[in-house]
């Protein structure tokens, strides 16, 4: 898994390419406090070599929590900036630092 960040001169947005590198899945996308954990909001789209892809204009100087849901099932980026523990759903989210 994988984060691209890439921070506009013009305005004070991040543009975050999210990758998965799965061949199983069916279904990824990405939720978190930036999309109010709404798994239509944004989902990956699936790539010729079995990864998923999809990239999120977020505001930069804000820090954000997500995680993937892939097929489902909530699975955390290993490459995050941090991690937070909450306690709603009883595991960890991952934070992104813009």
């Amino acid at each position: 898994m994988a984060i691209k960040k890439q921070f506009l001169k013009s305005k004070p947005v991040c543009k975050v390419t999210f990758t998965v590198p799965t061949e199983n899945a069916n279904n990824v996308a990405v939720v978190g406090n930036f999309n109010e954990w709404n798994a239509e909001a944004t989902p990956l789209k699936k790539l010729k070599n079995g990864s998923f892809k999809g990239t999120v204009d977020l505001e930069a100087n804000n820090s954000y929590e997500f995680r993937y849901l892939i097929d489902g099932e909530y699975v955390n980026e290993v490459e995050a900036d941090a991690f937070a523990w909450n306690e709603f759903a009883s595991a960890e989210n991952c934070v992104i630092k813009l």
